[in-house]
């Protein structure tokens, strides 16, 4: 009588294959999650620079509490993966601007090739504590 089925070679053989592919895949898409999750912060940072500008309009200075812009008292990013926070500044000349900056937190700070995202008055984008370059971060 012809038996029909798998042997368990067979099945072993699929296992380890499987699982050589998860262990391939699994990084991969674990890196591409927090690739993702970085234009979050960027689209952030563009938002409050946005409304520091009109804010800057209307009262000929820029705000130190992004309260003041509508944001709550703790502010984060759309999904929480990162922390907002603004600094006002003035330089020796009284001319005034801002810092704002992005600070991963849950799994995000896992990522070490852009850390922490930061946008100035003047239009300067810059990364810190990553690996990566402003460039390659802010994706120009």
């Amino acid at each position: 009588m012809k038996q029909t089925g798998f042997s368990m070679i067979e099945l072993l053989v699929a296992m380890v294959i499987g699982a050589i592919l998860l262990a391939i895949a699994l990084p991969m898409y674990q890196n591409y999650v927090l690739q993702s999750r970085r234009t979050e912060a960027i689209n952030a940072l563009l938002e409050l620079a946005s409304r520091e500008a009109s804010y800057y309009v209307a009262n000929n200075s820029y705000v130190s509490s992004l309260t003041t812009l509508g944001y709550s008292a703790d502010p984060s990013s759309i999904n929480g993966d990162y922390n907002l926070s603004v600094k006002s500044l003035t330089d020796s000349n009284g001319n005034s601007g801002f810092t704002l900056q992005a600070v991963p937190t849950g799994n995000q700070v896992n990522d070490t090739t852009c850390a922490t995202f930061t946008l100035d008055s003047l239009g300067i984008k810059n990364v810190s504590g990553a690996t990566g370059t402003a460039a390659s971060c802010w994706g120009y």
